[in-house]
């Protein structure tokens, strides 16, 4: 998965009230989704990914990544999401 030269992309949930007030280092390009929900894309792999999020989080606090297709058949389907999520997957980042 990613770490050979390439981008993953991962669906990232953290509980927002755990968030620190300063943000995440996404360790990567990412669009947020929603309060706590964003698109990332990065060179980690999954568990380098989660490892890192994890260690910027209080202990026991909730976490979620999850990788995702990274093609245009594969991309997730949303509505009601932060604007310019498509663009931001269509463009490969801001």
């Amino acid at each position: 998965m990613a770490e050979s030269g390439s981008e993953a992309l991962y669906l990232l949930w953290i509980d927002p009230a755990e968030a620190a007030a300063d943000g995440l280092d996404l360790h990567g390009d990412g669009h947020p989704l929603a309060d706590g929900l964003w698109l990332v894309r990065s060179g980690l792999t999954r568990s380098r990914l989660y490892h890192r999020i994890k260690w910027q989080l209080p202990d026991g606090a909730p976490l979620l990544v999850a990788p995702l297709a990274d093609t245009r058949a594969g991309w997730p389907k949303f509505k009601g999401m932060d604007a310019g999520a498509l663009a931001w997957l269509r463009g490969g980042g801001d």
